[in-house]
């Protein structure tokens, strides 16, 4: 089967262990996002099945009436709100997801939190610059963590507030908050509570109608000077220009992100503010996540070619 594999940004699928399921196949890898429409077009034209990490390239009708060929989407991790089910469902496309871990994106979460609050990146910066202790960090025995979502990967990083000896304080929908309860957290009386006593505050929530711009300029305008917020789930649960005007006012005082709207994300006046530090989207980008990913991705493919009953959420 002719198979594209699209977005392999570190040239690192091939390298992987799980890339072995696929040999006999004729594979082509890309390692860019290109979005414009003939761009796209062109490159999957002879497809006739996609692998797409995560959501790197919508799938939308308009892309999918220049496919013909195409038969099967096989999507790593268990989303894909990026890909539009309808039209795949009218071209008789069949999409798989596969399952995914919380572990790496809980990981990254800590790391950001460390890095922000101890100024870390800042002052390795200054140390090869051959500046000494610029700056005064932030110690999180006894401060607060608010977690915002408490599923899979907030419910780690609540743990990890817990071997740090902080406070941890969570809301959410009424699941969320009963989970915390029998966990033994405190539950906060109301979002507003929430955002006003966070030192820390990560965001953990899923992407719907419901939380889309759930944290708006009125919310953030809560949040302490001295405060952090941290986001590796998902930047529109944030509203579009909220974090900028924010952090410029100073509430809060600063931000860990790892999610933008627009992805990859280059030259945007949002990564000059010095009260922000940023990385890539890397919150799943790890070995053991990409060998889970593209082994369940690889599976359900093989499944498919051979005949093998298989999940269609197109149907």
């Amino acid at each position: 089967m002719k198979i594209v594999i699209a977005d392999d940004y570190q040239d690192c699928v091939r390298s992987l262990d799980a890339f072995k399921q696929l040999e006999g196949q004729e594979v082509k890898v890309y390692h860019d996002t290109p979005t414009d429409l003939d761009a796209l077009s062109a490159r999957f034209q002879d497809a006739e099945a996609l692998v797409l990490i995560r959501e790197r390239t919508p799938i939308t009708a308009a892309l999918l009436e220049r496919l013909p060929n195409l038969k099967v989407i096989s999507q790593t991790g268990g989303g894909a709100a990026h890909v539009d089910m309808e039209a795949c469902s009218r071209h008789g496309i069949t999409v798989m997801t596969g399952t995914g871990s919380p572990y790496a994106a809980a990981e990254l979460t800590w790391g950001l939190v460390l890095a922000a609050m101890r100024h870390i990146p800042a002052e390795v910066e200054n140390l090869k610059a051959g500046r000494w202790q610029r700056t005064l960090g932030t110690g999180l025995k006894g401060r607060t963590l608010g977690i915002f979502g408490y599923g899979k990967i907030g419910s780690l990083v609540a743990r990890y507030g817990q071997a740090f000896e902080m406070n941890v304080l969570v809301w959410g929908r009424e699941g969320t908050r009963q989970r915390a309860s029998d966990a033994g957290l405190e539950v906060a009386k109301n979002q507003a509570d929430l955002f006003q006593r966070a030192d820390v505050l990560s965001l953990h929530l899923r992407l719907n109608d419901d939380t889309r711009g759930i944290v708006n300029a009125e919310t953030l305008d809560q949040m302490k000077p001295t405060s952090l917020l941290v986001n590796t789930s998902r930047s529109q649960l944030v509203a579009p220009g909220t974090l900028e005007r924010a952090l410029k006012a100073g509430r809060p005082g600063q931000a860990a992100v790892d999610v933008f709207d627009t992805e990859p994300l280059l030259g945007d006046p949002l990564l000059e503010l010095p009260n922000l530090i940023a990385t890539p989207h890397l919150g799943y980008v790890e070995k053991d996540s990409y060998e889970l990913y593209f082994g369940d991705a690889f599976s359900n493919l093989l499944a498919y070619i051979n005949g093998q009953t298989v999940n269609n959420l197109a149907d």
